[in-house]
């Protein structure tokens, strides 16, 4: 649609509203003549109302135009006494944009414009002028006020507009020529080659040498360049009649957003031997690389550090991995600068070993080129250390969830064999029950054993370490051990003189060597040789081998060799966790390794593997040597072992969170005649104890419990009854109560799951 036309139909709607006043007119007359000559009383009455209802509404609104025009008219005053002499050319306009007041400068530049539209002024003098004036007054509207420079053939306005009433607004325009126009005309003469282009990158003006050297006018800037995003300093690529030309692109910034580029050319290349040595022999590694990822220099220290060649160019996608993403699309957007330089560790591709670099990029310009620059740091000792952390801290999660997993389950097997131990009580041999009811015995005291597996992975068992001599552990175990290996399997046992003594839990150790020789005979299902050698070691320096450390000292060495398939280096990291195995489903429970692994470190040693695939494995385990032999302790006077079936007398507080557990101890008690007091938590054992009157010989009480533990009641209630005997039970291990329990006279420890017997005896020895 045309701006003449645009203009036409905005007058015609406003002549609209006015022709609107002749109808309600003709109505109104209408109405009054019914009104006379109607014969009906009652419509001429309704008819003259509506008359007189259409002939006011007719005069106020005519009142109401008269009245805008002597405001308009006012306004139109004030503006000519303010804006008159104004040198830029100003309008008020009404809200359909129908020019109202032009002052003398508006006149002069574009006519007499009244009665016309804003947007038909100014039709020739800008591209669009309706969608701008129209995004200009929905601002004025919302805001108001507004302002926007726009291009012109002559160089640049900069319209204004303010909204002064309803539906009334001022437009103000000052016209600048721009001095890229008449550096243009003066620019035809120059040889350098140079343009004008707007923001869009439309271009405006090309000289003489500009268009010789394309060949053409250009209309746009992509005409010229390759590069979307020419920058001032930098060298670009034109593209010219000949062929691609290398230029330098200096850019002058002009008034209304007009871009002035000119091009130099390149200058020739020049010696720069000094510089090139600098960085050359600069000890930290520097590489510049391409935007498109190509590797243009790297320095010596780089090229060692790399492993590469004097003249080899690799790819920086071929260098480096292991962002998650195209490493070139970093550098990419490094170089376009559509991203801040940044540091990454990244792992070198071409290396056969884990070796990670610290990889820091930053985009620079090089003679004109835009250039991105590596700085490079061995970052493998970091990611080493990292990954230390990560695995401390996973197999440190693992301790809490196996640790927390062996409590409950401990309470629930208590409960389990405990109430099975009274079933048991009630039924002969002969009774059809007892069998089914020895099973489930049998299966808790299996499952109590994982349970201890996993508490000795957790390393929160109870160990008993002695000082033991390994030639006699290995010795005495040697019978059973060829017993497990069978018969296709030959044992051998190699010792070392004079190895030292080590202090460590001696059934604990031997099941660590015998869950050893159990997964090396598994490992041989043809058959083959397991050999036993102790070693005495001593180390000078501190040893570093798969994220341990190992103090320098003299250590007594167990190596266990199999012949077996050995293990993948991908499962050697995971062979200690727990639950990891290779057996199929029902060969094994993949608590063996990690239980071996938790005694060791438990015990103060330390545990590696050696495997290759096809060749068999060996486990090296080191233990440090106790020279200082154990203090002796006193020999307690001999006492007769309790019987647990004897029946005892004397009051027992038994304070137990787990109902279960609870109900079995109370029952089991008073079946051998103690009189039980039964307490959920320690609050409500505390409120027991407050009745003076109440006599008690012995506290049965859980250790952990919601609210007060079991230390902490315990030693309140002893300040009031010093010569009550404690029993702590405890799912967990017995050091978590070492510490409390040593300050606690007269107190035992009394693990989970344990029997109807084992309670019961436990009792019947603290109370006498």
């Amino acid at each position: 649609m045309s701006v003449h036309r645009q203009s036409a139909d905005l007058v015609g709607a406003a002549e609209g509203l006015r022709s609107r006043h002749w109808l309600l007119l003709a109505v109104a007359g209408g109405a009054l003549v019914t009104a006379l000559f109607a014969s009906d009383l009652d419509m001429r009455l309704e008819a003259a109302m509506v008359a007189l209802t259409f002939a006011a509404i007719v005069l106020i609104a005519r009142g109401l135009m008269v009245w805008e025009r002597v405001r308009d008219h006012g306004l139109d005053l004030r503006f000519a006494r303010l804006l008159g002499e104004d040198a830029a050319p100003c309008f008020t306009t009404d809200a359909v944009g129908q020019v109202g007041y032009q002052n003398r400068a508006a006149i002069a530049r574009f006519g007499e414009r009244s009665g016309s539209t804003l947007v038909a002024s100014l039709g020739d003098h800008f591209a669009s002028p309706a969608s701008v004036l129209f995004r200009l007054q929905a601002r004025a509207a919302n805001l108001g006020s507004s302002r926007e420079d726009v291009v012109t053939r002559r160089g640049h306005v900069r319209l204004s507009v303010h909204r002064i009433g309803p539906g009334r607004f001022l437009w103000r325009l000052e016209e600048f020529q721009d001095r890229s126009v008449v550096a243009g005309r003066g620019a035809e003469g120059l040889s350098l080659p140079m343009l004008v282009a707007n923001k869009s990158g439309v271009v405006l003006f090309a000289n003489e040498s500009l268009r010789r050297l394309v060949g053409e006018r250009p209309k746009r800037l992509d005409r010229v360049f390759t590069d979307l995003a020419p920058r001032s300093g930098e060298e670009v690529e034109v593209a010219t009649v000949d062929g691609p030309v290398r230029a330098i692109l200096a850019e002058v910034e002009g008034l209304g957003e007009r871009r002035e580029i000119y091009l130099m050319p390149v200058p020739s290349t020049t010696a720069l031997g000094s510089a090139h040595a600098d960085f050359e022999h600069l000890p930290v590694a520097l590489m510049k690389f391409g935007s498109d990822g190509s590797l243009r220099v790297a320095n010596r220290a780089a090229r060692d550090l790399l492993g590469l060649g004097h003249d080899a160019q690799p790819d920086f996608s071929d260098l480096f991995e292991g962002l998650g993403r195209a490493v070139r699309d970093w550098l990419a957007d490094v170089a376009a600068e559509r991203m801040p330089g940044g540091a990454e560790v990244l792992r070198l591709r071409r290396s056969e070993e884990e070796v990670f670099l610290q990889i820091a990029l930053r985009r620079i310009v090089e003679h004109g080129r835009p250039l991105v620059l590596a700085v490079l740091n061995d970052a493998t000792a970091l990611k080493t250390l990292e990954a230390q952390f990560v695995q401390s801290q996973k197999m440190q999660a693992i301790g809490q969830l196996a640790g927390g997993i062996a409590h409950d389950f401990n309470n629930l097997l208590t409960a389990i064999s405990g109430h099975c131990d009274l079933l048991l009580l009630r039924h002969d041999r002969e009774d059809p029950e007892f069998a089914d009811l020895v099973q489930i015995h049998q299966n808790a005291n299996r499952a109590a054993s994982l349970v201890g597996q996993l508490l000795a992975f957790s390393r929160k068992q109870t160990l008993k370490p002695e000082r033991i001599d390994l030639q006699e552990v290995l010795a005495d175990l040697t019978h059973l051990l060829n017993r497990l290996v069978g018969e296709r399997v030959t044992l051998r046992l190699s010792h070392a003189p004079d190895l030292g003594p080590i202090r460590a839990d001696k059934r604990q150790l031997e099941q660590v060597l015998m869950n050893l020789v159990v997964n090396a005979r598994d490992a041989m299902p043809e058959g083959g040789v397991i050999g036993i050698e102790t070693e005495d070691l001593v180390l000078t320096e501190e040893l570093r081998r798969d994220r341990a450390a190992v103090p320098p000292g003299r250590y007594a060495a167990i190596h266990v060799r199999d012949e077996g398939v050995g293990i993948p280096p991908d499962r050697l990291q995971k062979i200690f966790e727990p639950f990891f195995t290779t057996k199929r489903v029902g060969e094994g429970t993949g608590l063996g390794l990690s239980t071996v692994y938790g005694i060791v470190k438990q015990s103060g040693g330390f545990i590696f593997v050696d495997s290759e695939v096809g060749r068999g494995s060996v486990f090296h385990l080191y233990f440090p040597i106790n020279e200082e032999p154990l203090p002796v302790e006193p020999v307690p006077a001999a006492r007769p072992e309790p019987d647990g079936s004897r029946r005892g007398e004397g009051v027992v507080l038994l304070v137990e969170d787990e109902a279960p557990v609870r109900a079995f101890a109370s029952r089991a008690l008073r079946m051998r005649g103690y009189t039980v007091i039964e307490a959920e938590n320690a609050e409500e054992a505390l409120r027991a104890l407050e009745d003076p009157a109440l006599e008690v010989d012995v506290f049965v009480t859980d250790v952990v419990m919601p609210g007060m533990d079991g230390p902490t009641w315990v030693r309140q209630a002893l300040q009031q009854r010093p010569d009550v005997r404690v029993i702590f039970v405890s799912g967990y291990a017995e050091e978590c109560l070492a510490e409390s329990q040593s300050r606690i006279p007269n107190s035992v420890f009394l693990p989970k799951p344990f029997s109807l017997n084992d309670l019961t005896s436990t009792v019947q020895e603290q109370v006498h």
